[in-house]
């Protein structure tokens, strides 16, 4: 990961750099622009954006519990030491006479080790925290196929409002042109003051939705940077327009998938129904014998006093093998087992709901789908038309056979199919993202 973060960072400071030039100190900074594909963006957000690296950093720890799980089957090794105050001796008795036993001061110290020799429950143990391991990477997999799908959706926000704006551009700069000739008509006495009227409320009507559309590019591109990880305040542009993929609707339709194979809600669930399985095998050898050796070899003293140089010190060690037999624990091990089948049923039918569920929204992207193809060849017939009927009502107008209220119908008819052109390959693009993030399958086109 680290790796990624060095080379996208190196990436934007050499296109910030390049886009400085040789601008003034003080121009820089509301001049340095970030240019981004959605190959870009991705790979910013992957490496930047703080949810994946704090997925990363869980399969890390992860990775050090199941190192730690293993260290069961090494020896434990501790350095031990005691001391002890005899405050009532012990006493001995031989026939009518007493003895007290033993010193004021107890010292020992020493080595102690343990090793498991048979403990199933121990080996089944290890296996759990193996898929504990397999359970974090595919949860980071899940983090980074959702940021995956919002970075595309917003990508696709920003083209989309910007086809926005240049229809509504587009819009208003008609509607200034219009206004000047008619305005040069009507002081040369060819236009009516109606029509100059007319003509001037469509310039001011027209101005309200290029403002919303600029507004709309500036929301869309905050969305995106704060998916990014990037300042909010840094100047970012979206190369490409929603009609580069145009071309690819119909073959992207024909090539898609429904397998879910490689859900990660599906996937996630196949890895905690194995841990199931493997934590009720674990507490099942509960039951059975363990057998485990130990080692102790420590050095004894004893004396009335504090002078510790003059202490005499004995060794002592022992070796042995302790061999456990569970016989009676109130039923906390059956019960145990019970909790644990009862689970993996839950398991069984939670996942039977959810591939129901996903299968369902599998079937709905791809009619989506389906259905977006059909409006944009809809939408393509419509704006063909209307451009041409846009057209052929500005030469009637300019011959004196229309009015400008034809203009105005004309113009309207133009910018709904535009608007609608650019919605269905959006909405194409948006439910294909979608499709892949269920399916699991993601990818950066």
């Amino acid at each position: 990961m680290k790796t990624v973060n060095e080379k996208t960072r190196r990436l934007i400071n050499v296109v910030l750099v390049g886009c400085v030039g040789l601008l003034p100190a003080r121009a820089q900074s509301s001049q340095e622009t970030l240019k981004l594909t959605l190959e870009d963006a991705l790979e910013v957000a992957l490496s930047e954006n703080p949810t994946i690296r704090v997925a990363d950093q869980e399969v890390t720890k992860k990775g050090y519990a199941k190192k730690g799980t293993y260290a069961a089957l090494f020896p434990q090794i501790d350095l031990v030491g005691n001391y002890q105050r005899t405050i009532e001796k012990q006493v001995m008795y031989m026939g009518d006479q007493s003895i007290a036993v033993g010193r004021d001061n107890t010292w020992s110290g020493g080595l102690s080790a343990s090793m498991p020799l048979i403990s199933i429950s121990t080996w089944k143990s290890l296996k759990i925290s193996a898929y504990d391991v397999e359970l974090s990477v595919e949860q980071a997999r899940s983090s980074r196929i959702e940021l995956i799908d919002h970075v595309k959706r917003a990508f696709y926000s920003v083209l989309l409002a910007g086809d926005a704006y240049d229809v509504y551009k587009e819009v208003y700069d008609n509607a200034i042109y219009n206004h000047r000739e008619i305005k040069q008509k009507y002081e040369q006495g060819l236009a009516a003051e109606y029509d100059l009227i007319r003509a001037n409320v469509n310039v001011k009507n027209a101005e309200p939705n290029l403002y919303d559309a600029e507004n709309s590019i500036i929301l869309a591109h905050w969305q995106l940077k704060a998916l990014l990880g990037l300042d909010l305040e840094s100047n970012i542009e979206c190369i490409g327009r929603l009609s580069d993929y145009k071309d690819t609707l119909l073959a992207d339709f024909v090539g898609t998938t429904t397998d879910l194979t490689e859900n990660t809600d599906l996937k996630q669930l196949d890895i905690q129904r194995l841990q199931l399985e493997k934590t009720k095998q674990m507490q099942i050898a509960q039951y059975y014998p363990s057998l485990s050796a130990s080692f102790n070899y420590q050095w004894n003293s004893m004396a009335n006093n504090f002078k510790l140089s003059k202490y005499k010190w004995d060794p002592y060690s022992t070796l042995g093998v302790n061999l456990t037999i569970p016989i009676f624990s109130g039923g906390k091990r059956y019960s145990n087992v019970k909790q644990t089948q009862i689970s993996l049923k839950q398991l069984s039918d939670q996942r039977e709901d959810i591939e129901s569920n996903l299968r369902l929204s599998v079937k709905q992207y791809t009619d989506q789908m389906n259905t977006c193809i059909k409006q944009y060849s809809a939408a393509t017939a419509g704006v063909a038309e209307a451009e041409k009927s846009y057209l052929i009502t500005m030469k009637r107008y300019e011959t004196g056979e229309g009015t400008l209220l034809e203009i105005n119908d004309a113009q309207l008819s133009l910018t709904q199919s535009q608007l609608n052109l650019s919605q269905s390959i959006y909405n194409y693009l948006v439910a294909k993202s979608s499709l892949e993030k269920v399916l699991g399958n993601v990818t950066a086109k």
